[in-house]
């Protein structure tokens, strides 16, 4: 059984984020690790419905309700494909995760005190925490430039106010965490974070490696 090992990608939409996941899983996939990519909200059949719901531009939705929406698809996402996967020896590539409702919900929507998610985020997830994660950091700007060439949901139709509330949370949170949380610069070239964050993976695996095969 190889090492099982938990990674979370955190960032404001537009951050890249995504396409780190994905350039992960890859890397590690190459070299015979065996991978399992989820995302939020989704990664089962529910979370894929849960998602369509909460995402849906049409709809009129509480910041509450979100909130209890995003931890219903996390919380059966950690029970049905995380754990197990990681029970027998995966690496998990989750493309957010319970920072995310710290960031999104309790920054963006100013829903409850800062720490009150640490708690509450603990439960729905049953003490499951990444080992590592990567927060891609961007600027609202930035970030909306990025997203005006795609489509929208309805989080990504947000405003700057409400992305900067969102990316002021993820500071606090990389401040708070330090030992699991990195921040990596995403205005840096795709090949640049995908290199450092490989790096750093690899190095996890192997505490005994120099460096890995560039």
């Amino acid at each position: 059984m190889s090492q099982p090992l938990f990674i979370s990608f955190e960032g404001i939409d537009g951050s890249g984020k995504s396409t780190q996941a994905k350039l992960l899983a890859g890397e590690l996939r190459r070299l015979q690790y065996d991978v399992v990519e989820v995302r939020e909200p989704g990664g089962t059949p529910l979370g894929e419905d849960l998602r369509g719901i909460v995402l849906d531009s049409t709809r009129t939705v509480s910041p509450r309700t979100e909130l209890l929406l995003f931890s219903a698809a996390r919380s059966h996402l950690v029970d049905t494909v995380i754990k197990p996967a990681l029970s027998r020896g995966a690496i998990v590539i989750a493309d957010r995760f319970a920072d995310s409702s710290t960031a999104y919900q309790g920054g963006g929507r100013s829903l409850k005190e800062f720490e009150w998610f640490e708690t509450f985020n603990d439960f729905v997830v049953a003490g499951r925490q990444p080992d590592r994660t990567y927060f891609i950091d961007v600027t609202p700007q930035q970030a909306k430039n990025r997203r005006d060439e795609g489509g929208s949901d309805r989080i990504e139709k947000e405003d700057i106010p409400f992305y900067k509330r969102v990316r002021d949370a993820y500071f606090r949170l990389y401040e708070s965490n330090p030992d699991r949380i990195i921040r990596l610069d995403g205005a840096a070239t795709a090949e640049a974070i995908r290199q450092n964050v490989l790096d750093d993976i690899l190095g996890l695996l192997n505490p005994n490696r120099v460096q890995s095969n560039k």
